[in-house]
């Protein structure tokens, strides 16, 4: 089990985002498939207090972050270096 973990949206482009610049850069992490309904969405709720997706939970650093653009810059800016080294 991967210490990534990526909540997601099937059909969500912003998820997709998110999960081709993990693939881009050959990162390992988890996906945890959510629910369309926000209000079934109650595991994302606890671990970022918010039912929206992408989420990213990076237990290595303690990082967990929302919105599309932010965690593509975190993957390029701190998981990228890591997994190119």
């Amino acid at each position: 089990m991967s210490d990534l973990v990526l909540y997601s949206l099937d059909g969500c482009p912003y998820c997709e985002r998110v999960h081709d610049a993990l693939d881009e850069h050959d990162i390992d992490y988890e996906t945890k498939w959510v629910e369309g309904l926000h209000s079934k969405r109650n595991e994302v709720k606890r671990v970022s207090g918010q039912r929206a997706v992408p989420v990213i939970v990076d237990d290595d650093r303690g990082v967990t972050m929302a919105e599309s653009s932010n965690i593509v810059e975190y993957v390029e800016r701190t998981l990228a270096p890591r997994a190119e080294a």
